[in-house]
């Protein structure tokens, strides 16, 4: 896995993300529509506003994960697992570039330390 495509990759993502909140932002703030006059369609345009808060939300938080992704890239840990410290899987980094776990901590399939039986 190059260094440098992984960035790309992450890079166009996180400016995707951007995008897609500060769309979602704007057309919840009705700045190109403003609020019907008619009340029927002020409670549709609400809902909608609801469902533009959670795409917005979604991207922002997703955003965050990029951003993390990234500072882990310029770090040298961006394969390294952070609960375990074992390998990240390719083939996961591949699918969800801006993960942080492996997959068996990520399913919360790995044993924790402290975790287990008390063997008396």
């Amino acid at each position: 896995m190059e260094p440098e495509a992984v960035r790309e990759r992450l890079l166009k993502r996180r400016e995707e993300l951007r995008q897609r909140a500060n769309d979602a932002s704007a057309e919840a703030r009705h700045e190109a529509d403003p609020l019907s006059a008619d009340f029927a369609e002020q409670v549709t345009q609400r809902e909608n506003d609801d469902v533009l808060g959670a795409i917005s939300s979604s991207a922002r938080a997703e955003l965050q994960q990029v951003e993390a992704a990234l500072r882990r890239l310029a770090q040298g840990r961006y394969t390294t697992c952070a609960v375990c410290a074992g390998d990240i899987e390719p083939e996961r980094l591949a699918a969800v570039p801006y993960t942080d776990k492996c997959r068996a901590c990520a399913e919360g399939s790995r044993p924790q330390p402290g975790r287990g039986r008390v063997l008396g």
